[in-house]
């Protein structure tokens, strides 16, 4: 799949080891095809529990 460079921005992250090994249980356990993609899941549903309802 090619990333859309307009519509796309890249970051590069530091985590405790603990928690990548968090994020890669995550991916398997949900069967998640790459760590990329369950790390913006997990920010994706964090954002929503945080974000008051209007």
């Amino acid at each position: 799949m090619a990333i859309n460079k307009e519509k796309t921005v890249q970051k590069l992250i530091a985590m405790p080891r603990e928690l990548a090994e968090e994020v890669s249980k995550f991916r398997y356990d949900n069967r998640i095809p790459s760590e990329a993609e369950a790390i913006r899941r997990l920010l994706t549903k964090a954002l929503a529990d945080f974000t008051p309802s209007p």
